[in-house]
């Protein structure tokens, strides 16, 4: 069974902002952020959301992948992923935790996934 920390560490929002920096201005990153921090804790399968993003999936030799696949054998908890609907588009943007992710659908595509989101 995979754990899920019961919230996103501080790292976490700021690799967020460092993300969504590149698709957003700086006041609409600094909303979607705090919007993200106040969320609460939300459920999924990996397959949807991995459906929902149209992303792939990362080859699984990625070094980030696999520190994630050994927390998970280890029992150590995942932070949740941090993910925004962007509705304009008809998508979903991980803002965090796109490795987490691929991880986890290693184990499971129907792998119940922990996340913010807004």
């Amino acid at each position: 069974m995979i754990k899920w920390l019961p919230d996103a560490e501080d790292h976490d929002y700021a690799a967020a902002k460092s993300y969504l920096s590149l698709l957003h201005g700086k006041d609409r990153v600094r909303k979607i952020v705090a919007e993200l921090r106040g969320a609460g804790i939300a459920q999924f399968m990996a397959k949807d959301i991995f459906r929902a993003s149209r992303l792939s999936l990362l080859g699984l030799s990625n070094f980030y992948i696999e520190r994630d696949r050994i927390k998970i054998r280890k029992g150590a908890g995942l932070s949740p992923l941090l993910l925004v609907r962007d509705t304009q588009n008809g998508r979903l943007v991980i803002a965090d935790g796109y490795h987490r992710l691929c991880a986890v659908y290693e184990f499971s595509e129907d792998a119940v996934i922990s996340c913010k989101i807004v």
